[in-house]
């Protein structure tokens, strides 16, 4: 079945042509992807990080971009203006930083706030008593306020010189040295994610030209996309959050980037691509996450049995599944629980796999296994799904039995609801006339057109 492109009101591909389609052409495809052209790109990129670092080390420090912003104060966090202005009253520096930043210019507001300081681990100590210093190979300081809130405050940091690379490659294995605060904004991955708010002058400091991007709802990284994807691959999954969770554009050198670079994805640390995935299922913007990820090929290399099923044998129900995720975590309440999410995820394919089975629980198992080793899936979760599916055809009939009294039986009941509202959905809309399956050889080509899946 060919690909569609998600809900939404903003093409994720900034500055594409409608002809591509958000794509990559294939001429551009088989460039990227021909051996020697992937050890010149490498290789490139190689010289061009440590012409970078040299630059960095040797130009005086830059002066960033003022911009004069009235950002919501209602949105602002009071303990977090407060942490900053005792900082900056005993003279050191201390701005917002990150995410919070971005969710505010953004018009959202922010889960949490984080704090970036001249000053060092056992100087915030000083400062305040509520706080306790955390990390061994770089040292925070989270300060604790009631409710169990927590203001998470970093010294500045450096970019990681040479020597502190891992080997030839450009994963990063190190990155603990203290800076300046130009440096701490330069570090880090995408220029919306660099803008640090002065809450006294009321200013966004701007030292890697984030603001034209927020402005232009663009997701693209400080520097080299392929330099800082090989450096963190889970940057890649980043990129696709933002820009699904915030409804952004994805810049088109980046989004080629993603393309080439998803291969390192294999060498990222397993629990943290297990992390972020979930975290595209708690975004209230799965769907287009999801999609993004397939669309890309992300998924091919995380998630293949997935992806073959949704180019091959959905109908649909998964993207319905996946918008029934993103209503309930829209409408607030208690968060879904990490089996359901997998299960929800990852029910085409294990009914595919557990189709004419007699034991389904032993099935999914199966199945579950090598996503057991390649994205380090807690045992407990793998177990808690495969039980999920095995009952499963049971709610469904209406025959719960002795489910219905174990502790299961909820999670089951939450899965099969979201399976009924996907398919109540399904029934609801007028039934149009389907385009023929293409062929999986196809995917990689560039498309004319986008069509919308039902949601």
């Amino acid at each position: 079945m060919g690909r569609s492109a998600p809900p939404s009101s903003r093409s994720f591909h900034s500055g594409r042509s409608a002809s591509a389609g958000g794509r990559v052409t294939e001429t551009a495809q088989r460039s990227l992807w021909d051996d020697d052209a992937d050890d010149s790109r490498e290789g490139r990129a190689l010289r061009e990080r440590d012409d970078a670092f040299d630059d960095a080390f040797d130009d005086e420090q830059p002066e960033p971009t003022l911009h004069n912003v009235e950002l919501d104060e209602a949105r602002i966090d009071p303990d977090a203006v407060k942490v900053v202005q005792r900082l900056t009253r005993h003279g050191f520096e201390g701005y917002l930083v990150g995410g919070c930043v971005r969710d505010l210019l953004v018009g959202m507001r922010p889960k949490d706030f984080d704090v970036a300081t001249s000053a060092r681990p056992e100087d915030i100590r000083k400062l305040f008593r509520n706080s306790r210093i955390i990390g061994r190979r770089f040292r925070l300081v989270h300060i604790l306020f009631g409710a169990g809130k927590v203001i998470e405050t970093a010294t500045f940091r450096s970019a990681p010189r040479q020597s502190e690379q891992g080997g030839p490659t450009l994963l990063i294995r190190s990155d603990n040295a203290f800076g300046e605060a130009h440096e701490d904004a330069q570090r880090r991955d995408f220029t919306i994610n660099g803008l640090f708010y002065d809450v006294e002058a009321k200013q966004v400091l701007d030292w890697i030209g984030g603001m034209p991007d927020i402005e232009a709802r663009t997701v693209r990284t400080i520097g080299d996309p392929i330099v800082r994807f090989f450096e963190d691959p889970v940057r890649i999954l980043r990129a696709i959050k933002f820009s699904a969770r915030l409804d952004l554009g994805i810049a088109p050198e980046v989004y080629d980037a993603i393309v080439f670079c998803r291969g390192s994805l294999s060498q990222a640390a397993k629990p943290r691509l297990f992390e972020e995935l979930l975290r595209l299922m708690r975004s209230a913007a799965a769907h287009r996450a999801l999609w993004l990820c397939w669309e890309t090929g992300v998924l091919d290399v995380l998630l293949p049995e997935l992806s073959a099923y949704l180019s091959d044998a959905d109908d649909g129900t998964a993207w319905r599944m996946l918008s029934a995720v993103d209503k309930r975590v829209a409408r607030g309440g208690p968060p879904l629980d990490d089996a359901v999410l997998w299960t929800v995820l990852l029910l085409g394919p294990l009914n595919e796999a557990c189709q004419g089975a007699r034991d389904r629980v032993n099935a999914a198992l199966d199945f579950l296994e090598p996503l057991v080793d390649r994205l380090n899936m807690p045992r407990r979760i793998a177990d808690a799904v495969r039980r999920i599916v095995g009952v499963l055809p049971k709610l469904e009939a209406g025959r719960g039995g002795r489910v219905a009294r174990s502790g299961l039986y909820e999670l089951a009941q939450q899965v099969q609801d979201i399976r009924q509202e996907a398919m109540d959905v399904q029934r609801a809309q007028p039934e149009a006339e389907e385009a023929p399956p293409k062929k999986r050889t196809a995917r990689r080509r560039s498309r004319k057109k986008s069509a919308v899946p039902a949601a």
